[in-house]
């Protein structure tokens, strides 16, 4: 498996195989339903599948690991058996080693291991990449706003505090990715300062995994219009699948390593515009500066 930052980005798409998620909960709920999906988004571009059993929306609430398993472990047998590159979202490190033993090559904790105390161990086990995200803690309707003095530096801190839990676990660079953790106790003016900040994030020196798609940030930048459609569910997604869209292909040539997206074709086609429109850029600047008279620049002919 790589974590290549210097590869294209890489398109991750998102199963979920739950009743409550909080943008598709329930469409997948089925266990045929959902490889037939995990397929779909392969087709449409996905270069991996994200698989989560557990919804993390605000407010919901957590279900047992028993539950969380029947409700994945057959869909990921099912998706490996088809050759088919797996991450498993999940908090459990039970679940997350049942995966792995199923096929799954990454596992994608949004506590970063602080969920379950075993999860640091469990994947230094295996081969699995972890994916390190930010977080402060599960949301609840009574979870307090979220506060910053300065986000991007203390996303950084902290996301740093979990890579080095993890490496002392025995988990090698080669098998860590970063995750801000848009969403996650952050407000839309944290998550625009981080998507700004990407260049922060790749300090690390590691890969660095965005999670947009569909978020309330998201929403809250589409006009009123749209805003007002949110009680039509489908011209809602289909909005914020088209500005999640927008954001990868603004970010294309920014060293993302992935795009954790439900729209993998709508991601795919973006980050290929954000592509050749840089190539394009480049390739007029470096013609530009071909024909440039001698001494422009200060330089003896």
């Amino acid at each position: 498996m790589t974590t290549d930052s210097s590869a294209r980005p890489l398109v991750m798409g998102v199963l979920n195989v739950t009743p409550d998620s909080f943008s598709d909960g329930g469409r997948w709920h089925d266990h045929d339903a959902a490889v037939r999906h995990g397929l779909d988004l392969v087709v449409d571009g996905a270069d991996l599948v994200d698989v989560g059993g557990e919804s993390t929306r605000p407010g919901s609430v957590r279900v047992p690991m028993a539950e969380e398993q029947r409700r994945i472990l057959p869909v990921v047998e099912r998706l490996a058996g088809e050759g088919v590159v797996l991450s498993i979202d999940t908090m459990n490190a039970d679940t997350a080693r049942r995966t792995v033993e199923l096929g799954a090559r990454y596992v994608n904790d949004v506590s970063a291991g602080l969920a379950d105390p075993d999860m640091l161990d469990t994947v230094a086990d295996g081969d699995a990449v972890f994916i390190v995200s930010h977080w402060r803690g599960l949301l609840t309707p009574d979870s307090p706003p979220a506060r910053y003095d300065d986000v991007v530096e203390e996303v950084v801190s902290e996301i740093g505090q979990r890579l080095d839990a993890a490496r002392a676990a025995g988990i090698g660079d080669e098998r860590l990715v970063v995750d801000p953790g848009l969403g996650f106790s952050k407000n839309g003016g944290h998550n625009w300062a981080l998507l700004a900040a990407v260049d922060r994030l790749r300090s690390f020196g590691l890969p660095v995994l965005l999670g947009t798609s569909r978020k309330r940030f998201i929403a809250e930048t589409l006009p009123s219009a749209l805003r007002a459609a949110e009680a039509r569910a489908e011209t809602a997604l289909h909005a914020r699948d088209a500005a999640t869209a927008a954001i990868a292909a603004l970010l294309a040539e920014s060293g993302v390593w992935g795009f954790r997206v439900h729209d993998a074709a709508a991601a795919r086609a973006a980050l290929e515009v954000g592509r050749r429109l840089a190539e394009a850029r480049r390739a007029r600047e470096a013609a530009a500066a071909g024909h440039e008279p001698a001494g422009r620049t200060g330089e003896r002919a």
